[in-house]
Parts: structure tokens; sequence; C-alpha cells
């Protein structure tokens, strides 16, 4: 079991032909991902080819959904033009779509929130790193890497990871698999004020999926989507949950990092984030070096 997405999942990649679309597009292939389509307008006909594989290139995601069979799309389209690039995915009906473009105007964005409003698609990110279902093979190769993150650095297993940071992802990923503990599913939920998933949504599907027996959430200043997270966490998840906020040095008013990593008007702060995590019986780490740590201890595994 995981949560999104399995390696069987069909993924198309929106800006296959861009160069960083391209280059992931690769990294995803090799990982063993199912890209059977890639998207860019007026190139429909031609393939992008990558050693063995040869992946159909189309001019709109309805024709390449309905010509392959992908129900998930990766956006790697410029900033002026990805919130059309995700509501094409709604329109053609996809399960999922996942944002990896950063910039996107936040007019542009609420404008797609609301338009998605009924719709049965769910959108990861924007301005996010993307999610990863590890496979059984070496380096968990065969499973579904969807976005940026690096494939190798994940092993299969019994973790799930949820968080606004892509680095820190990556280093509480590396962390597990260093000690030997997997992943079931990893998801980089992006930093952008006005975004698609968030904490809760990814914890009530950890909470739901019975391969998954702990949890890493990482968040950072600004909003209050960990609260919200680790309020729903304390009533309803009885699996071992560890938290780091990142942030606790950010000056009121600063933006730091992420668009949405902002304190002002006093909430927001890294202080009241931990103390929220701490009342829901999350064990919190002081620092981003001993998430993996802190979880373990925190499961009884050490």
């Amino acid at each position: 079991m995981s949560i999104l997405v399995t390696s069987q999942t069909r993924v198309l990649i929106q800006g296959i032909t861009g160069s960083f679309g391209a280059r992931h597009a690769q990294l995803s292939l090799d990982y063993g991902s199912q890209i059977v389509a890639g998207v860019t307008p007026g190139k429909g006909g031609k393939f992008f080819e990558h050693g063995a594989h040869k992946v159909p290139i189309f001019d709109t995601v309805e024709e390449a959904a309905h010509q392959t069979g992908a129900t998930v799309s990766t956006v790697f389209v410029p900033p002026p033009f990805a919130a059309d690039a995700i509501l094409e995915c709604v329109d053609a009906d996809l399960d999922l779509v996942v944002a990896i473009t950063e910039g996107i105007p936040i007019n542009d964005m609420i404008r797609v929130k609301q338009k998605m409003q009924g719709s049965a698609t769910r959108l990861i990110g924007p301005n996010c790193p993307g999610i990863v279902t590890p496979g059984e093979g070496e380096h968990s190769h065969g499973g579904c890497r969807i976005g940026i993150a690096p494939g190798y650095i994940h092993k299969r297993g019994n973790v799930g990871v949820v968080s606004r940071s892509g680095t820190l992802t990556y280093e509480a990923v590396w962390q597990l698999t260093s000690r030997g503990y997997g992943q079931s599913t990893c998801v980089g939920i992006g930093g952008d004020p006005v975004n698609g998933t968030s904490h809760l949504d990814v914890l009530r599907l950890f909470n739901e999926d019975p391969e998954t027996e702990a949890i890493i959430l990482i968040g950072e200043i600004g909003g209050s989507a960990e609260e919200e997270a680790a309020q729903w966490a304390a009533e309803h998840c009885k699996k071992p949950i560890a938290g780091f906020i990142a942030g606790t040095t950010a000056p009121p008013g600063r933006r730091m990092g992420h668009a949405g990593a902002i304190v002002s008007g006093g909430k927001g702060t890294a202080e009241g984030k931990i103390a929220a995590m701490k009342a829901a019986g999350i064990a919190v780490a002081e620092t981003p070096s001993v998430m993996a740590e802190t979880l373990l201890r925190h499961w009884g595994k050490l």
C-alpha cells in the first residue's frame, strides 16, 4: 500500500520538452515510473526519447489522457501559463496534478482554487518537489517518482513523510534510509500561501493507509496548517508522529524562503506551531539533523 500514487500509476508530463521538464522526465523514467505521455502545445505527434523509452507527445492533456490512460500530471510549465495547465488537468478529470512550477502569481492560484472547488482532481503544490512512492528494487527503483526529488535516497518501508520544504523532505528521507527505515510515500506539498493539498489532507491519508506505521511531518513558519494538522492528529491519529518546524529564528514580517513562510499579526510563529504539536503528543525535533532519530525514539525503535 501507499498513498496517492503506486508503481502502476500512469503519468503525463506537461512541459516535457523544456530543459527542466525533460531532465526530470529522464530521471523518472530511469527510476521506473510509468511516464506514458508528454504534453507540449504545437508538438503533438512527436516523441520524447530516452534510452529505450519513446514517450508520445500530445498537444492537449485531454488527448494525452484519452490516448494513454494517464491519470496523473506533472506540471513543468513556466509561471505565466502554469495555472491554465493545472486547470486543463481538471477539465480532463485527472485524479492528481503535481505542480512543480515556482513563482505562479497568487491571483492565478486563487482562480485555480476557486475553479477546482467540487472537482475530483487533487492538486499537490505548486512550488513543490512532488511525490515519491518507493519501489522494491535496487535503490527502490520501480516505484513512482513524480517531480524533482532524488529517487536514489528513497527506500521502500513504513514511514510516511509530508513536508512544506523540499530540502527538508530529502533530509528526513535520507536520515530514515540511512538507518534502515524505508518510506511508504513521501509528499512535498510546497510552501506557497495558496496551494492544493495540506498537511492535514496527507495526514488523513497516512492514517488510513495500513502500510504507513509512523509519520514525519515537517512544517515552517506562516499560516496555521501545522496547528490544524496537530489538532486533528491529537483526536484521530494513533500512529507515532515526529515533527519539525523551520524558521524559529525568523524575524516577524520577513519572508523566509517560501512565499508562505512569513509571520504576521502574531500568527504563524514557530513557537505556536511547536506548542501545538507537543500538545497533540507529537515528538518535536529540535534541529533538522535529528528528525529521524526523534521519530524512531518516539516510535520505540531506539
